[in-house]
């Protein structure tokens, strides 16, 4: 199957890697903190820019929130469940939130800049 062939190619050298000292595993925690935070600031800001919710903006924000599903579903395929499980719940959603906030980078520009 193919999560298995990605499993391999990338999770399984992550994993030698984060068990060879404490820390890279810390660097990895670390890294997926600040990706999260990323994320939420991402979302905060255009969720602030597009201004209170009206017809349009609704719809954006929705469409926001079906990215973050469609974002977390995808990521529950690919990533592993067996080991560091915790750790990629921490990237998935930090994953799925820089997402969403790309998509509101890219609507905020085209229906409120232009």
């Amino acid at each position: 199957m193919i999560t298995d062939k990605i499993e391999n190619a990338i999770f399984t050298p992550l994993k030698t890697w984060t068990e060879q000292s404490n820390s890279n595993w810390n660097m990895l925690i670390g890294i997926g903190i600040l990706s999260l935070i990323v994320g939420m600031i991402l979302i905060y800001v255009f969720h602030k820019k597009m201004g209170a919710g009206d017809e349009r903006t609704n719809q954006i924000n929705l469409k926001s929130a079906l990215v973050v599903l469609y974002g977390v579903i995808l990521c529950d395929f690919i990533f592993p469940k067996e080991y560091m499980w915790q750790i990629f719940f921490l990237f998935k959603y930090s994953l799925a939130f820089i997402a969403s906030g790309i998509y509101l980078a890219i609507r905020y520009k085209k229906d409120f800049l232009s």
